[in-house]
């Protein structure tokens, strides 16, 4: 399904308003929020997707990741999760089905969260992620909506896991490219959530599906804001561009640039392979926060120092034009 199929059924859904849902579908946010008193309100999501690479532990870990991320995004703790498992149990060793939940369970162990149940059924294609609830206090909600004018934007892990998993697919990806992705994407966005916190984050969104592009682009239009990305300060992992020249890009990203790109200028000296990388589709990708010029560079500095060496300071936010993204 492209985000414009998504967008439009959305839109015709007759959605009941309730004063307690303070983050619903309103603003594409990664996470949906309830509050339950003044000090607490929940965060919850969901997420689910099939194997992108072939180990079915390391599927699991970064399905688990994946699933997670959403709350990070958020500003929330995760508490609990609750496995969705599709599975061909006739057709494939149980196994593999269980190596799948090891590795699940090894992330949410690592994250401090509980299985507390879940649902499988028999499918002919496997699939796996994980339904979550976090909390999270009322006021201190860190949503996609409140970028604010001459915010920085730190984007905290590279991009290129979807056309790098292209190339594994097509068995043309090499084991370096491989072992980079994999530790990508099975790394949890806690640590980077718990520091935006402490430097002032006004804004927030985590890189999936929609790629970098169609993520940022909902943190502007929510925001009611323009965005300014220099092209040359965005990590990439360097094998993506090499996979991208030989024509190894996902459906997905040609699904997002047919989508987005009538919201981005694109400054005539980019490389359009370059931005073929802005549109793939990420799974369990980094968060992409906006936050005080002032506490940008710090927050990056930090971020280094726990382990996340490829954030960055990509770009800032702008006043116009709203709702549209100028890559230099």
């Amino acid at each position: 399904m492209g985000p414009e199929d998504l967008d439009q059924i959305l839109k015709e859904l007759p959605i009941p308003k309730d004063p307690k849902v303070l983050v619903g579908l309103d603003t594409s946010d990664d996470a949906g929020v309830y509050q339950l008193n003044e000090e607490i309100a929940l965060v919850q999501t969901v997420d689910f997707f099939t194997p992108i690479v072939d180990d079915p532990f390391t599927f699991g870990q970064i399905a688990v990741a994946n699933a997670l991320s959403d709350v990070y995004a958020m500003g929330g703790t995760p508490l609990t999760g609750m496995n969705l498992v599709a599975f061909p149990i006739k057709t494939l060793s149980p196994s593999i089905l269980k190596e799948i939940l090891l590795g699940g369970l090894s992330k949410m162990k690592e994250a401090g969260v509980a299985l507390v149940g879940g649902h499988s059924i028999e499918d002919p294609e496997i699939k796996y992620g994980l339904a979550v609830t976090g909390v999270i206090h009322p006021k201190k909600i860190l949503t996609n909506a409140k970028a604010k004018i001459g915010d920085r934007l730190v984007l905290t892990k590279p991009l290129g896991t979807g056309i790098i998993a292209t190339a594994l697919k097509g068995g043309m990806a090499s084991e370096e490219a491989v072992r980079k992705i994999v530790e990508s994407m099975v790394t949890l966005n806690r640590t980077a959530s718990e520091w935006m916190k402490k430097f002032g984050a006004h804004a927030c969104t985590d890189i999936t599906g929609f790629g970098f592009i169609g993520h940022a682009l909902e943190m502007a239009t929510a925001s009611q804001v323009g965005m300014v990305i220099q092209l040359k300060a965005v990590p990439i992992f360097p094998e993506a561009m090499d996979y991208a020249k030989l024509g190894l890009v996902p459906g997905g990203a040609y699904s997002n640039r047919q989508f987005f790109s009538c919201r981005v200028e694109v400054h005539s000296d980019v490389s359009d392979l370059l931005v073929d990388i802005l549109y793939d589709p990420q799974t369990s990708g980094g968060l992409l926060i906006s936050l005080p010029p002032s506490e940008a560079d710090r927050l990056v500095e930090i971020l280094k120092k726990e382990g996340d060496t490829s954030s960055s300071i990509v770009g800032e936010v702008a006043e116009e034009p709203r709702g549209k993204i100028q890559i230099l």
